[in-house]
């Protein structure tokens, strides 16, 4: 008998699109924008209402501004504006609605949310147990095995392992190695200039992996891509960014805090907390209805 999936989704995702996608006029009466916890609790129920999920982890970022990442690479997310107060008090109202949902959640001060994912989807695959993962970061796709399941939940559209190779070239577990060649502009991580997705997954259908590329480095001038003998040198070049972005682009899997108690079997909604959440924010019934019929 095949074991129950594990639901592992990405907060800050749908905590932000609900930010960006709702008006912040949208507040309660002391004048504190809610618009971004109301998309996420919205969010949230339609979520628990297709999948009836009984094992489900949210994972938030805890610090909105820095990483272990910017140990290695200060400039890492450097280009984007810091997060406003009311969005940093929105974060710590939707994780507290979650929990009052009876949904385990996981943070962490010195690791994101991908290597909070990273690290219960392995917990759990490795006990048997289907992953999905629910967000529509394409870097998440690396996390993906054989019987997982990447889930874009807004756009429902699910990619299993073979689907990630047709949309992005590449197998899920040369992601972090494609984006260490294209560069990642979305988190400020410079590649290899010159090389478009089209070469790296050239380059990776060849050599599969960046050691073997280092190691057959001289094959390259003489390979079918556009410009191979230009792209041979500037492999050469900036060897040693590729590298470092690699290192960027990895999701650690190995996250103490997360192993530390890693059950996501969900409780029983906590309807007195619940309320009290509904009553600060000032949310309608219907919301609060959709919350504890979840139960």
């Amino acid at each position: 008998m095949s074991l129950q999936p594990v639901y592992l989704v990405d907060a800050s995702i749908y905590i932000f699109r609900a930010w960006f996608s709702i008006s912040d006029e949208f507040v309660n009466s002391a004048g504190e924008p809610t618009n971004a916890t109301y998309g996420f609790t919205g969010f949230l129920c339609s979520l628990l209402e297709e999948t009836k999920a009984d094992h489900i982890g949210i994972a938030f970022d805890e610090s909105l501004s820095k990483s272990y990442r910017n140990e290695i690479y200060p400039a890492y997310k450097a280009n984007r504006d810091p997060a406003p107060e009311e969005l940093k008090r929105q974060f710590k109202w939707a994780r507290n609605i979650a929990e009052s949902m009876g949904l385990s959640c996981f943070v962490d001060q010195r690791y994101e949310a991908d290597d909070l994912i990273g690290t219960l989807a392995r917990h759990w695959r490795e006990r048997g147990h289907p992953v999905c993962i629910i967000s529509s970061d394409k870097d998440l796709t690396q996390l993906i095995s054989k019987h997982d399941t990447w889930w874009d939940f807004t756009r429902n559209q699910k990619l299993s392992h073979a689907k990630i190779k047709d949309k992005f070239g590449v197998f899920p577990e040369q992601i972090a190695e494609f984006l260490a060649l294209t560069g990642d502009s979305v988190d400020n991580i410079p590649g290899v200039p010159g090389v478009g997705p089209k070469s790296a997954a050239a380059l990776l259908s060849h050599f599969t992996d960046l050691d073997t590329l280092w190691e057959r480095i001289d094959e390259v001038q003489h390979l079918r891509i556009r410009g191979a003998k230009s792209l041979h040198k500037k492999l050469n070049e900036h060897r040693d960014a590729a590298e470092l972005a690699h290192r960027l682009t990895l999701i650690e899997t190995r996250v103490p805090s997360a192993l530390e108690n890693p059950d996501v079997t969900r409780s029983e909604v906590d309807e007195a907390r619940l309320n009290r959440l509904f009553d600060e924010m000032e949310f309608g019934g219907m919301l609060r209805r959709r919350c504890l019929q979840t139960a």
